[in-house]
């Protein structure tokens, strides 16, 4: 094995065809850069918007029902709030099935487009129901439970009862056909959990029977299996059957909750690492992502007087991937301490070192060795392919490793593989380019903490010479 960093000369003169061949190698150390990089999968989503529209003003928001979509005039900048790569989605099962058996999918295809135009993918909640009238369930689905509907409930934030047949027949039933729709969407990044509760947060799901939780979960579990999922930090036994049958991240509602509900009890102090151990989740970042919402808004906790900078560091500490502000701006004061969470927030990849062969031949192998590290606090969850490429005035050739920047946790990755030059590839120096590609468009997708970044996304690493077959 060649020892990265030095350079390796035969110092013989041989014949013709060994000449420029396994001459060196060499080592490309890139410089790291400190901005922040919107990145697919992380950072702060939009709520019930997308990048480019108003805010939501003051300490207010709205969630549950279909987008009411702005005017965009191509600036997909929005004041006081930074750019992101998620639009989260929340709507109430009666307007995704307004009649039995009839879905309106338009809204959800609208959200789609809207998000891809917007640079964005889709989080997707479909809630059974809200608290009001307006956010109850599907006027069909009461008036098919009669009397029943009327009896009294054993938690105050259910409106039905799950533990009705119907409920899970029908409820489960547009889970199922959400999932035959759109499982593997390329624009859909999750979908949040939702069985039970207001706002679909799960209140109560601990008291469900066995039966009704696995039936529940089934039609998410049996449903998508190539869309990431996330439950609710709820329920141990709903955790516990869940991850029996797949990777799954988890979701919290009230990040930044610093004794706001009671004087000695707080989410951030209590709820979320005492129940992220008792359910078993605490592993659950390495494979699937973990994505919280902010108790209120951002405001409300500057108005408090809470601490920002402790609330940052507990969500870093728990793995987080990306955080719902819902489209509220960030208090002006705070810019520089929300830069260093999105600096944070989810994964960060620097391309430490690069040592490739200084000449190859067509047909043969062009071996590198690559360290990198992950300066974020997760993993990536999508199989973004690591390419080179080969680009000289006549030709451009990209070439697909078999890297899977999945597995690449937090901390040092040391990358080693070897890409095939194509046959008929023409002699000649050509620049040799790296990146992370979108899988369905092959273009560069992820940004790296790194220089050298060009206006078509890949970064450059140096010059490489395809030497022709030698001469007799």
């Amino acid at each position: 094995m060649r020892t990265a960093g030095l350079i390796f000369n035969t110092g013989l003169l041989l014949t013709a065809s060994l000449t420029l061949l396994a001459q060196k190698t060499i080592t490309v150390r890139p410089q790291e850069i400190d901005e922040v990089l919107t990145n697919p999968g992380i950072g702060f989503t939009t709520f019930q918007r997308f990048n480019g529209d108003k805010l939501n003003s003051g300490t207010k928001w709205t969630e549950g029902f279909p987008i009411e979509y702005q005017k965009f005039d191509g600036n997909l900048e929005t004041k006081n709030h930074p750019l992101t790569s998620i639009a989260y989605f929340r709507i109430y099962w009666r307007f995704i099935e307004p009649e039995m058996g009839r879905y309106g999918w338009d809204l959800i295809d609208k959200a789609l487009w809207t998000a891809r135009q917007r640079g964005q993918t889709l989080m997707l909640r479909i809630a059974p129901y809200g608290t009001g009238g307006e956010s109850d369930v599907p006027t069909w689905y009461r008036s098919l439970l009669g009397e029943k509907a009327n009896q009294k409930l054993p938690v105050e934030k259910w409106r039905v009862d799950p533990e009705d047949p119907l409920y899970v027949k029908h409820f489960g039933g547009t889970i199922r056909a959400l999932g035959k729709r759109y499982d593997g969407h390329p624009d859909l990044e999750l979908v949040d959990v939702s069985i039970v509760g207001a706002w679909g947060e799960g209140a109560g799901s601990e008291i469900l029977s066995q039966a009704t939780r696995e039936a529940l979960l089934d039609s998410y579990l049996d449903s998508f299996s190539k869309t990431p999922l996330v439950l609710q930090l709820k329920d141990r036994k709903a955790t516990r059957y869940a991850l029996s049958r797949r990777p799954v991240g988890w979701r919290v509602d009230c990040l930044g909750d610093m004794f706001g509900f009671q004087s000695d009890w707080s989410h951030m102090h209590d709820y979320y690492p005492e129940t992220l151990i008792q359910v078993g989740l605490q592993d659950a970042w390495k494979t699937a992502p973990v994505t919280m919402e902010a108790c209120w808004v951002m405001q409300h906790w500057k108005n408090q007087g809470w601490d920002i900078d402790e609330i940052i560091d507990q969500s870093l500490k728990w793995h987080i991937s990306s955080f719902n502000g819902k489209s509220s701006a960030v208090p002006n004061e705070w810019w520089p301490q929300v830069n260093r969470w999105l600096k944070k927030m989810g994964y960060r990849f620097v391309l430490r070192k690069f040592t490739y062969p200084s000449v190859v031949r067509p047909h043969g192998k062009l071996a590198f060795i690559s360290l990198w590290e992950n300066k974020g606090v997760a993993p990536c969850y999508r199989k973004f392919p690591l390419a080179i490429r080969l680009k000289a005035q006549q030709r451009t050739e990209v070439l697909t490793t078999d890297a899977d920047i999945r597995s690449w946790l937090p901390g040092d990755i040391l990358y080693d593989d070897s890409v095939f030059v194509p046959a008929d590839i023409a002699a000649g120096d050509y620049d040799l380019a790296i990146a992370l590609l979108d899988p369905v468009s092959r273009q560069p997708k992820v940004k790296l903490a790194i220089a050298g970044k060009g206006d078509d996304g890949w970064y450059s690493l140096g010059r490489i010479r395809v030497q022709g077959a030698a001469q007799n």
